[in-house]
C-alpha cells in the first residue's frame, strides 16, 4: 500500500511538474508573438455586438440580479450563464464576468439548500474552465475565501440525505477550486496559505468519489503542492 502512495505522489509530481513547465513555455512563445503585434492591435477589444450568446447572457444577468426572485430562480439564471460563458469563448466569458460578483454575494452573504449552492459552484467552474481571465477574475472577487468556508461548515444532521448533500457541495467546492488552480500560480500561492485546507483535502480525499472522473480533493492538494510537506 504504502508503495502504491508513493507512486502515485510521483506520478501526480511529474505531471504537475509536465504542465507547469508547458505553461511557462507557452507564455515565452506568447510573449515573443506578441512582439510583432502593434499597441493598437494589442489594445483591440471585440465591439459588444461580436460577442456570442451577449443577448442571452443579459437577460439571464437580469433574472440573476433581481432580488425579488427566488434564489433557485437566480441560481438557474447564473448556472446558465456559465454554460454560455464556456461554449461562446474568450469574449462570452468576459462578458458574463460582469454578473459573477453577484454570484460571489449569493454564496457569501446568503442561506441556501444545497442543490442551489450546487448550481452556483456549477456556474463559477464553467465560467473559469480553461480561461485564464476569468480565473483571475475570479480570484479578485474574492472566490477563493468563498469556497474554503465551504469546508468549514459542519452539518450536524444525522440525516444520511443531508449528509450527502453537504459532501456533494464541498466535492464541487474541491472541482471549481481545482478548475481555478489549474495553471494559475496566484491561485496556488492563496490556496496554501490557508491554514486548514490541507486538512480538509485529506478528509475529502478519503470519501467516496465514485461517479467522479477523478477525486478532486486528491487533484487540489497535490496542485496546491501540498504533498510536499
Amino acid at each position: 500500500m504504502a508503495k502504491t502512495q508513493a507512486y502515485y505522489v510521483q506520478f501526480w509530481t511529474q505531471v504537475l511538474q509536465y504542465f507547469v513547465g508547458l505553461y511557462h513555455r507557452l507564455q515565452k512563445c506568447w510573449a515573443a508573438v506578441k512582439g510583432f503585434c502593434t499597441k493598437k492591435e494589442e489594445e483591440y477589444i471585440p465591439p459588444a455586438e461580436s460577442i456570442f450568446h451577449k443577448e442571452k447572457i443579459m437577460m439571464l444577468g437580469n433574472i440573476l440580479t433581481d432580488n425579488s426572485l427566488a434564489l433557485e430562480q437566480r441560481a438557474q439564471a447564473a448556472y446558465r450563464i456559465g454554460l454560455l460563458a464556456f461554449t461562446g469563448g474568450p469574449t462570452a466569458g468576459n462578458f458574463a464576468g460582469e454578473y459573477m460578483k453577484e454570484v460571489a454575494h449569493l454564496l457569501k452573504d446568503h442561506e441556501m439548500v444545497p442543490k442551489i449552492k450546487i448550481l452556483l459552484l456549477q456556474s463559477v467552474a464553467s465560467w473559469c474552465y480553461l480561461n485564464p481571465v476569468s480565473q483571475k477574475r475570479a480570484k479578485h472577487l474574492h472566490f477563493i475565501p468563498i469556497l474554503v468556508d465551504l469546508f468549514d461548515d459542519k452539518l450536524e444532521s444525522t440525516m444520511k440525505s443531508e449528509t450527502n448533500s453537504s459532501l456533494l457541495v464541498k466535492f464541487w467546492g474541491c472541482y471549481v477550486l481545482s478548475v481555478m488552480t489549474c495553471n494559475n500560480l496566484p491561485c496556488m500561492q492563496e490556496l496554501k496559505h490557508c491554514s486548514s485546507l490541507k486538512y480538509h483535502l485529506e478528509i475529502l480525499a478519503s470519501e467516496n468519489w465514485s461517479g467522479w472522473p477523478e477525486n478532486f480533493a486528491e487533484v487540489l492538494y497535490f496542485l496546491i503542492g501540498f504533498h510536499r510537506h
